[in-house]
C-alpha cells in the first residue's frame, strides 16, 4: 500500500472517533430551476391552414403538469363540449369532440395550466392557432371592465362576445367568444372575424358563460360592436342590480342584530351600537331587540343627561318594532341615561324584562375628534356629485358636493378611502343599470388612489381634484 493511502486511511480513521471533524455534507444540487418548459413542437403546427383533424399533439422539452385545465383553456369560438386534454411525460394531446366551423379560426388559450412537474415553472399564456379555412382571421377588440359602484376592478370576470342580437341571447346561449380579465381589468380579443357583436361582461361563478341572476355582477355595451380593424378600446361597467342581503349589510347592522339566547332563558334581550359604553357624537343611538316587540309602549323608553334630566329628542322605531333610533344633539364628555320600563313590551316569545334597566354611558370627547376641510378643484356648480368616504370597504360619509369648499368642524378620526359619485339622478346614492328594458347605465364612481387620513385633535385639510 502506498504512503498517499495509508495517509487517506488514517484520516478517516482520526475523523470518525474525533468530535473535531467536520460533518460530510449531501450536496445542495445546484440553484433551483426556474426555467419554464419549453413547446418543441405542435402537430399540426401552430397558425395551420385547412385543420382537417380532431387532434393536436404538444411535445416539450421536460416532464410536463397540468393544472385545472377546465378552468385556464379557453377555445374560441366557443365549443359545445369541451376538449379532452391528455399529458404524459413531456406531451399534451387535445383531442376535439366537436365539428369545427368551416373557415373559421380557432385559438387554443392554456393560460397557466402548463408547468414543469418538477419545480411548477408555469408556461404562461400559451395560445394555439389553427384556421379551417385557408385564411387567418386577424382582427382584435380590447378594452377595460371596472366595477360601477366602487371604481375598482374585479380580474375574476370574463368579457363575452355574442353574434346573436337579441337581449334573450345572454341568458339562453354561449357566447361566440369570450375572455379573460388581467389584474388591472384589461381585456384582449384576438383572431376575431369580422362583424356584429353584442359585448357583455359578467361573473361566471357557475361556468355557464350566461347572465342568470341580478345578483351576478354584470356589465354591456350599450351599442353594438362592429369588428373591421377601426374599433375603439371599450370601457364597461359592471353592477349587481340586486344585492346579496348578507353582503349588503353594514359591519354595525349585523353586530346589533346578532343575538344568541337560550330557548329557557325568558328574559327580553337587547343590545346597543355603543362602542365601549362610549356614544359617538356623530351618530344615533340605535337599540335593538333581538325578536320584534308586542304590546310596544314607546312612553317607557327614556333618555336623559347627568342626574336624570330629560333630552330632547326624536325617536323612531322600524316597522317591525324590532330596532329603535334616537337622534338628539349629543354633549360632549357627558353622562346620558337611557331607561327602559319593565312594560316597555314583549317579544314574539313572551319574553319580558323582570325589572325597569337603566342604561349609562358617556359621550366622547371633541378632542377625539378632528376638524376637515376638503377643496375641490375643477368644481362644476351643474354636475351632481357625491364625495363618499369609504372605511373598510363600507361607505361612511356621503357628502354632496355643492360647492368648492366642504367644512366640518368635528370629523371621526380614521383612514378613508376618497371615492367620486357621478349622481345622474340626484338622489345621493349609487344606483345599478338595468339591461333588459331600459338599456340603462349604472352610475359610475371613480376611485381615488390617494387615502385620507384624519387625526383627532387636529385641523384636517386636503384637495380633490375632481
Amino acid at each position: 500500500m502506498s504512503f498517499s493511502r495509508i495517509s487517506i486511511w488514517a484520516f478517516a480513521i482520526i475523523c470518525f472517533f474525533s468530535a473535531g471533524c467536520a460533518n460530510i455534507a449531501a450536496p445542495t444540487g445546484g440553484p433551483r430551476d426556474s426555467i419554464p418548459p419549453v413547446l418543441i413542437q405542435a402537430v399540426p403546427g401552430d397558425s395551420t391552414l385547412n385543420f382537417k383533424s380532431d387532434r393536436i399533439v404538444f411535445t416539450f422539452n421536460e416532464y410536463i403538469d397540468i393544472q385545472n385545465v377546465h378552468e385556464n383553456l379557453i377555445v374560441s369560438p366557443t365549443l359545445k363540449n369541451m376538449p379532452i386534454v391528455d399529458h404524459r411525460l413531456r406531451t399534451i394531446t387535445v383531442r376535439i369532440k366537436d365539428t369545427l366551423d368551416p373557415n373559421t379560426t380557432y385559438t387554443f388559450d392554456f393560460g397557466n395550466a402548463i408547468r414543469d412537474i418538477n419545480e411548477g415553472n408555469v408556461f404562461k399564456n400559451f395560445l394555439y392557432l389553427l384556421s379551417t379555412g385557408d385564411y387567418i382571421d386577424t382582427f382584435s377588440l380590447t378594452g377595460k371592465v371596472v366595477l360601477a359602484e366602487t371604481g375598482k376592478v374585479d380580474s375574476t370576470l370574463i368579457v363575452m362576445l355574442h353574434r346573436n342580437m337579441d337581449d334573450s341571447a345572454v341568458v339562453n346561449e354561449r357566447p361566440r367568444y369570450y375572455t379573460r380579465l388581467n389584474g388591472e381589468g384589461y381585456f384582449s380579443f384576438r383572431y376575431l372575424a369580422p362583424g356584429t357583436y353584442r359585448l357583455f361582461a359578467l361573473k361566471d361563478e357557475s361556468s355557464l358563460r350566461r347572465y342568470m341572476s341580478p345578483t351576478q355582477l354584470f356589465a354591456f355595451a350599450t351599442d353594438s360592436i362592429v369588428v373591421n380593424g377601426n374599433q375603439q378600446p371599450v370601457m364597461l361597467y359592471a353592477y349587481a342590480e340586486e344585492e346579496d342581503e348578507k353582503a349588503g349589510r353594514t359591519r354595525q347592522q349585523l353586530s346589533i342584530s346578532n343575538f344568541i339566547q337560550k330557548a329557557d332563558d325568558k328574559r327580553l334581550r337587547y343590545q346597543t351600537n355603543l362602542q365601549g359604553n362610549m356614544q359617538d357624537l356623530l351618530s344615533d343611538l340605535i337599540l335593538s331587540f333581538g325578536r320584534p316587540l308586542t304590546n310596544f309602549d314607546s312612553t317607557k323608553l327614556q333618555l336623559t343627561i347627568g342626574e336624570f334630566k330629560p333630552v330632547y329628542y326624536q325617536f323612531e322605531a322600524d316597522s317591525l318594532n324590532k330596532n329603535f333610533t334616537f337622534k338628539t344633539r349629543w354633549i360632549p364628555d357627558s353622562t346620558y341615561n337611557l331607561i327602559i320600563g319593565q312594560d316597555v313590551g314583549e317579544d314574539s316569545l313572551g319574553n319580558k324584562l323582570t325589572k325597569t334597566d337603566t342604561l349609562s354611558f358617556r359621550t366622547e370627547m371633541e378632542s377625539a375628534y378632528g376638524s376637515l376641510r376638503i377643496k375641490f378643484t375643477n368644481f362644476n356648480p351643474s354636475a351632481k356629485q357625491v364625495l363618499q368616504l369609504v372605511s373598510n370597504n363600507v361607505v361612511a360619509y356621503s357628502i354632496p358636493i355643492t360647492s368648492g369648499e366642504y367644512f366640518a368642524p368635528l370629523f371621526k378620526p380614521g383612514d378613508y378611502e376618497i371615492r367620486i359619485l357621478n349622481d345622474s339622478n340626484g338622489n345621493g346614492i349609487w344606483d345599478p343599470g338595468k339591461f333588459f328594458g331600459e338599456y340603462r347605465q349604472p352610475e359610475i364612481v371613480v376611485s381615488f388612489e390617494k387615502k385620507l387620513t384624519v387625526r383627532a385633535n387636529w385641523e384636517n385639510e386636503t384637495t380633490i381634484e375632481l
